[in-house]
């Protein structure tokens, strides 16, 4: 292969990865646990950009309920990145030398 060429391909993987980075940046979501009481908000890196926990919670003084919803808000918005994250790359899956290309950490 020319050195031109290869110079071309390795320009376009760069272009893919500044392109799946935005996307993963753009990525945002929420999710709760024990009817609303407990909400996690997470973005596209998996870090938790806010917490919400009903007062009423607190009320009844039981740390391991709490516990119990926080673990089940985090792992659910964990889910939901992981979901949001692979139907975007479903979406590059028509672009040349991107089908079954396995990038860790994103599947």
């Amino acid at each position: 292969m020319e050195v031109r060429a290869l110079q071309q391909l390795l320009a376009q993987f760069r272009q893919m990865q500044e392109n799946l980075q935005k996307q993963v940046d753009a990525v945002h979501v929420e999710a709760s646990a024990g009817g609303g009481m407990v909400a996690i908000k997470m973005n596209g890196q998996k870090q938790v950009t806010g917490v919400r926990i009903d007062p009423e919670i607190f009320a009844s003084k039981d740390a391991e309920l709490l516990q119990d919803l926080v673990r089940a808000a985090v792992n659910e918005a964990c889910r939901r990145v992981d979901e949001e994250l692979a139907a975007q790359m479903k979406g590059l899956a028509g672009l040349p030398g991107v089908a079954g290309m396995k990038i860790p950490g994103l599947f």
